[in-house]
């Protein structure tokens, strides 16, 4: 009976192996092919030198957005649709983790005075992983500069504002269908943090919530033009 028991836990042992040992190498591949932290070197108005290796960013660039104290740090890119994006990074290759992006209906020379940029929520604070972090009030209270370089060429460079976060389902008119005429009213009064009310434009920064396809997590900021 042992014996018959051994072997029946050997083979469960065998069929159970290579699958823990994929979820293993999928995760590495997904948080190793994240966009590189080198990135940065291809950011306009940045001196750097470009190797024959090296791959330019797309012409669908159109800005890079920086939260301090943070991991964002990215280029953001705009496609004819809020689809492409999800799984092609920066340099126009397929990518698991995606680019920080543009929604595909607004100006992409930051003109709206509401505009929606979305990234994928990676672990350990890559991409928009560090959005979490907003929805409590001391952290987003000493998280609130940033900066937003339009254009690859640096065409206009504005400072940034955070001053609210939320939780949202991801089928919220009101902050993803552009439908709220008062967008800073609806935030103000949906907001799990609101620090400061300002009659500026708006960019607001979403992500999946941790372990949940339908629930996002957006952060907004004031763009100070």
């Amino acid at each position: 009976m042992n014996v018959l028991y051994e072997r029946v836990l050997l083979i469960a042992l065998v069929l159970v192996l290579p699958v823990v040992a994929w979820c293993m190498y999928d995760n590495y591949y997904i948080f190793s092919h994240t966009l590189e932290t080198d990135i940065t070197r291809y950011k306009p108005g940045r001196t750097y030198s470009l190797t024959a290796e090296d791959a330019p960013i797309s012409d669908e660039m159109v800005a890079w957005l920086t939260i301090d104290g943070t991991k964002i740090d990215y280029p953001v890119m705009q496609g004819s649709d809020n689809i492409k994006y999800l799984n092609t990074d920066p340099f126009g290759s397929y990518s698991l983790s995606g680019s920080i992006f543009l929604d595909s209906r607004n100006s992409s020379d930051m003109s709206d005075g509401y505009s929606v940029v979305y990234g994928h929520h990676m672990e350990h604070g890559k991409m928009f992983g560090a959005l979490d972090d907003f929805l409590d009030r001391p952290y987003l209270e000493n998280h609130t500069d940033g900066s937003l370089i339009v254009g690859k060429n640096a065409d206009a460079v504005y400072p940034l504002k955070v001053f609210a976060s939320m939780q949202a389902s991801a089928s919220d008119k009101n902050v993803f269908d552009f439908q709220s005429t008062d967008i800073l009213g609806y935030i103000r009064d949906n907001a799990a943090v609101f620090i400061r009310d300002e009659d500026k434009p708006i960019l607001a920064l979403s992500t999946c919530t941790s372990g949940d396809m339908v629930e996002r997590t957006i952060v907004f900021c004031y763009i100070i033009k």
